[in-house]
């Protein structure tokens, strides 16, 4: 695509959707001394976006295809509904290495950003070729496909469909991402690629046993123009409660793209879950995934579920909120939404 030829519009999460991406995990990553608690977790969702639009899969090799064809019919879904595509991974995390679609002129387009592994922190080779890799196979049909010189993570960004973006700067300004591209440069590059024409730049904002610098997407999320739900602490003698509440704080100064300040939903922190070495794990409510006449949210066995919930169904009284548990996904440092990348109406091979 020739980013010029029209003025780039990224659709919010809540447009109407042909499926959603997701990157199987296998053997051969960190997910080995877990898989099989992962997979039940990838099949629930494969179960749940396939009654409601498609599901494309990335898949490291033809006999990984064939188990995730095995894993898929025993938990019951509908494998009409199921594109099962070779392309090697690293990891699962569609979010970050999956393509960023935009409309030009109405019509899709799919934009390949730069992925390195959040800064150069783990192996990314294969991950940065996925969406190439299923281009050439024809996943996305005709929709065109651009390569961009830029490192950007799907989870870095959140926009409301009137050309705001929300995102913290911690992140996508990290040096070990773009490090000779300076803020001015970074806003022209967003408006260019994204059609950016607002900035909500957070400097705040913290979840312990986060790996990405401050992804947005584990941390505050439009649910609708007016609307952000964000993580708060309310207890004073948790670690999080300071950088959260400064962040809190952050929001509240916002305003959105009326000029009126945001309605903020607060989710509460689900207790705190560690791994096997102690180290605090990234559980947070915001990761949640919208999808055709769905929302789904992730749980984590804590009576917080339930508050999260009632708090989340305010955000859209329109769609059933559908839960997933996701304490299997968090001992990689990552939630629902990370492995998730949806894809726009029009995106996919029909």
């Amino acid at each position: 695509m020739n980013a010029r030829a029209c003025r780039p519009y990224l659709p919010p999460e809540w447009a109407a959707q042909d499926g959603v991406l997701l990157t199987w995990p296998h053997t051969h990553g960190d997910w080995a001394d877990h898989l099989g608690e992962a997979e039940r977790v990838f099949t629930q969702l494969a179960l749940e976006i396939s009654r409601r639009e498609r599901v494309l899969i990335a898949c490291y090799d033809t006999a990984h295809r064939d188990h995730v064809r095995g894993w898929l019919a025993d938990g019951g879904v509908d494998l009409n509904r199921i594109d099962l595509r070779i392309a090697p991974s690293n990891d699962s995390w569609a979010r970050d290495h999956g393509p960023i679609t935009v409309l030009c002129s109405g019509e899709p387009q799919l934009l390949d950003f730069r992925f390195n592994g959040w800064g150069g922190k783990y192996p990314s080779e294969l991950d940065n070729l996925i969406t190439p890799t299923l281009f050439r196979d024809g996943a996305f049909g005709d929709t065109p496909l651009e390569s961009v010189n830029l490192v950007l993570e799907g989870g870095g960004i959140e926009v409301d469909g009137s050309g705001t973006l929300l995102a913290t700067r911690p992140c996508l300004m990290s040096a070990r991402r773009n490090p000779d591209i300076t803020q001015t440069q970074m806003d022209g590059l967003l408006s260019e690629h994204l059609g950016i024409t607002r900035f909500l730049w957070l400097e705040q904002g913290w979840l312990a046993g986060d790996d990405t610098d401050g992804h947005i997407d584990t941390l505050a999320r439009f649910c609708d123009r007016d609307t952000i739900a964000y993580v708060r602490c309310d207890d004073s003698g948790d670690e999080h409660y300071e950088p959260l509440s400064a962040m809190e704080a952050e929001l509240r100064q916002f305003t959105g793209a009326t000029g009126a300040p945001y309605h903020l939903v607060p989710l509460p922190l689900p207790g705190a879950k560690f791994d096997a070495q102690g180290q605090r794990l990234p559980a947070t409510y915001a990761n949640f995934l919208i999808i055709n006449d769905a929302v789904l949210v992730p749980t984590y066995d804590d009576p917080m579920d339930a508050v999260a919930l009632e708090r989340l169904r305010t955000c859209f009284p329109d769609r059933e909120l559908v839960t997933i548990d996701a304490l299997p996904l968090i001992r990689q440092y990552g939630s629902l939404h990370c492995v998730t990348m949806q894809l726009p109406a029009g995106a996919l091979a029909h």
